[in-house]
């Protein structure tokens, strides 16, 4: 039989491929400048334009940054270890802790905006109430470290929560699920979806990432104990910020 051979890789990406090494390796700290575009093509015997690739790669993935006239800086952010089980538990909001806290202990900036507005239909669709049904939005933007890691909207029946800390921009200790509790519609079971795909130019605005780096599409959806949904929250993540940690039981 003929041996299977693997694709030669292009040039740019053996030199990402090295350099990565390096940073895992720590030969390039935190915080170090890797060579410029002119010392790489030198060092490789490549082209600029070839280590001006690899070094793109290295951005896409969110292992440097790139400031014109400043070179590629090896990042130091640690990325977030969402436990995707524990973070939902009623221990966590019953007992007036953040879900944010379950998986990062670093502070985080959170800014909050919340409107009442028609639900769009395939949220009405997963609520289970009329199409363009008044509904609480509550969008938010997580900053960590500096950096934006994550934007989530949570659609709420506006009938619901009406009258409740929910519809304000501080909902309290224990956050939303805490306040559907004490209205008797406490989340009972959750489903969550997870996809990846290349961001909106709007979302990789606000998460100020570059275009060609993919992120993570979360939609979670809470119900009570009578089996009703009484949240829908969509989320983007950026997926050089995240490990997706999932321990449970057999």
């Amino acid at each position: 039989m003929p041996r299977e051979t693997s694709p030669v890789r292009p040039k740019y990406q053996r030199i990402a491929d090295d350099l990565k090494s390096k940073i895992e390796t720590g030969q390039y700290a935190p915080g170090d400048r890797l060579p410029g575009e002119s010392a790489l093509a030198e060092q490789y015997s490549v082209a600029p334009l070839t280590a001006r690739q690899a070094l793109k790669i290295l951005r896409t993935e969110g292992l440097v940054e790139t400031k014109r006239g400043a070179g590629a800086r090896v990042l130091s952010f640690r990325p977030i270890r969402r436990h995707g089980i524990q973070r939902l538990a009623r221990s966590q909001w019953g007992a007036g802790r953040s879900i944010w806290s379950a998986d990062e202990e670093r502070p985080v900036t959170i800014d909050v905006r919340v409107d009442t507005t028609a639900a769009p239909s395939h949220v009405a669709k997963m609520l289970d109430i009329a199409e363009h049904e008044l509904v609480c939005a509550r969008s938010r933007r997580f900053v960590l470290d500096e950096r934006p890691v994550m934007l989530a909207t949570s659609y709420l029946p506006f009938q619901l929560v009406e009258g409740t800390a929910i519809t304000s921009v501080d909902t309290g200790e224990g956050g939303t699920y805490a306040r559907l509790a004490e209205i008797g519609h406490a989340p009972a079971h959750f489903r969550e979806e997870i996809r990846c795909r290349l961001p909106t130019a709007a979302e990789a605005e606000g998460l100020e990432m570059p275009l060609e780096r993919p992120v993570i599409k979360l939609c979670r959806t809470a119900f009570d104990a009578d089996g009703s949904a009484v949240e829908v929250n969509e989320m983007t993540l950026d997926s050089a910020a995240y490990v997706l940690d999932y321990a449970f039981d057999a």
